[in-house]
């Protein structure tokens, strides 16, 4: 078991529309983070940070202040933030540095995102064929699995109801009105089974942590609440027979998932298992990803989230509360920035912080699983 990590400090933007650059975005976060665990900028021995469309993360020093510190950039699709987290804690038990900060943030133009095939190691073709629209990927993936494990779609429409309202009780959500299932499901077919309304939407937005080894938390005698520790982190990308974005194939024999290879890594190094998890973010692109992503990172058997979904299961007073803080579908997906927004609402659980979404029963552990494309994932375990 892996505890030689622990996040001193967490802060995030609001997300969604915003006159601020990403850039100014990602200093907020940043100065909220350093805030919450007590120190200044000048502390920090090493830094990681990316996004995806809103400039090079390593140039933030111009406003935070040139230090000199190895400011490395990250960039891994949906899972930057993530494998910006990741590379920190390697930076930590490496010996590299005892203070690390890992940001992540983005500010997306209205619309669809625009991916080009280029980019991606793909042909011009898969561009003007239509291969490279993301809504059409997740429909053919979610209408296979429903078909395969008896999902209906108001387990879809379920989903992104909870999504709203959790979003109506975090002050930082885009979408913070509710929106009932009926609603969900007459909003307008987008890639079918998937309507409008279960979609996340491109935005603004930032997210930023301090990490820290144990002697240099001990240090910190300004920290705004106890360390949480960062018990696993892992990030994979997929194996042969899986079914990815920007790779809508699928080979004979058993499928993989690059999801649950992750999870497994993650849950391993942590030395627990999804049974001992308290309160979790999985990556909701859009309804039939959480669903998916249930069975995927272990938490249930495919097809069981019918019955799960529709009893409870994973509201914020469920047994596994899922996507406390809204999830995608109701802060919106600044690509750099989600993974990072996932482990801060995880700190605020741990810490017993969240206002009106905390999770009852004073949670331990917390998971968090973020999901990208061509695919990649990378997972995390923490603990109080």
């Amino acid at each position: 078991m892996s505890t030689d990590v622990l996040i001193c400090g967490a802060g995030r933007t609001p997300f969604g529309r915003s006159e601020a650059s990403g850039r100014q975005l990602a200093v907020g976060a940043v100065n909220a983070a350093l805030a919450d665990a007590g120190i200044e900028w000048s502390r920090v021995r090493a830094a990681f940070g990316g996004s995806d469309s809103a400039g090079l993360a390593d140039t933030l020093v111009a406003q935070l202040g040139l230090t000199g510190v190895p400011f490395i950039n990250v960039k891994n699709g949906c899972a930057t933030g993530g494998s910006a987290l990741i590379s920190a804690v390697n930076a930590i038990r490496s010996g590299m540095a005892d203070v690390v900060l890992a940001v992540g943030f983005d500010k997306h133009p209205r619309g669809a995102f625009d991916p080009r095939p280029e980019d991606w190691g793909l042909g011009a073709e898969y561009g003007s064929d239509g291969l490279m629209v993301t809504t059409q990927f997740f429909g053919m993936k979610i209408q296979r699995y429903m078909y395969d494990h008896g999902i209906t779609p108001r387990t879809l429409a379920l989903v992104a109801e909870k999504a709203y309202r959790n979003g109506g009780l975090t002050p930082e959500a885009w979408r913070r009105k509710p929106v009932s299932a009926e609603e969900v499901l007459e909003s307008g077919m987008v890639s079918d089974p998937l309507t409008r309304y279960m979609f996340c939407s491109p935005g603004a937005g930032a997210a930023a942590l301090v990490l820290c080894s144990p002697e240099a938390a001990r240090s910190l005698d300004t920290l705004d609440g106890p360390p949480v520790a960062l018990r696993s982190a892992a990030v994979r990308t997929r194996r042969f027979g899986s079914f990815e974005v920007f790779s809508p194939w699928i080979p004979g024999g058993q499928l993989t998932s690059v999801s649950r290879d992750a999870s497994a890594a993650a849950f391993e190094e942590a030395g627990i298992g999804p049974g001992d998890v308290d309160v979790c973010q999985l990556q909701d692109t859009e309804s039939g990803a959480e669903v998916m992503h249930m069975a995927e990172c272990g938490f249930c058997e495919d097809g069981e989230q019918e019955r799960l979904i529709a009893s409870g299961v994973t509201e914020i007073g469920g047994t596994l509360p899922v996507n406390t803080d809204g999830g995608c579908i109701a802060n919106g997906e600044p690509i750099g920035a989600s993974g990072l927004r996932q482990v801060y609402e995880i700190v605020q659980q741990l810490r017993g912080r969240a206002g009106e979404r905390q999770v009852p029963g004073e949670p331990r552990v917390g998971f968090t699983h973020v999901y990208g494309a061509p695919g990649v994932s990378a997972c995390t375990v923490l603990s109080r």
